[in-house]
């Protein structure tokens, strides 16, 4: 049953993998039509040369190596320790479900109390997993 949470996890990191590829085509396509050199990026502050709608998935992939970092790890230890069940796989897919919805509300529209809702369900979801894991190993 271990691996059951294996799907999840590899949905995450797909979702990260397509937010940093939405990232660097809207960036790319808007230095080519703004014409700016890769060179005028050279520092995070720099960002501001682009127009706000192009740094959104810059902004949402920063956020994808925040909270999900703890998801990782708590689904690499469920899993290793044999205590993956029935509900924490619900629980690990309601989170990625409501990540992806993040990062879409993020990457698109970017409506704040929209992006607010999702990361807060998500946090709590997560919430959630990390202490019933520790309750079950006190």
């Amino acid at each position: 049953m271990s691996n059951t949470l294996v799907q999840p996890v590899l949905a995450l990191m797909v979702l990260t993998l397509l937010v940093w590829l939405v990232m660097y085509v809207r960036r790319i396509g808007a230095m080519r039509a703004l014409r700016i050199p890769a060179q005028a990026l050279s520092t995070p502050d720099k960002r501001s040369l682009l127009p706000e709608a192009v740094n959104r998935p810059s902004n949402n992939l920063v956020n994808l190596f925040e909270m999900p970092v703890l998801f990782y790890a708590l689904c690499l230890l469920l899993m290793v320790g044999n205590q993956v069940d029935a509900l924490y796989v619900q629980l690990a897919w309601a989170y990625v479900g409501l990540r992806a919805l993040h990062s879409l509300i993020q990457c698109t529209a970017n409506i704040v109390i929209w992006r607010f809702v999702a990361y807060l369900l998500s946090s709590l979801v997560l919430a959630a997993m990390i202490i019933r894991c520790a309750m079950h190993n006190l």
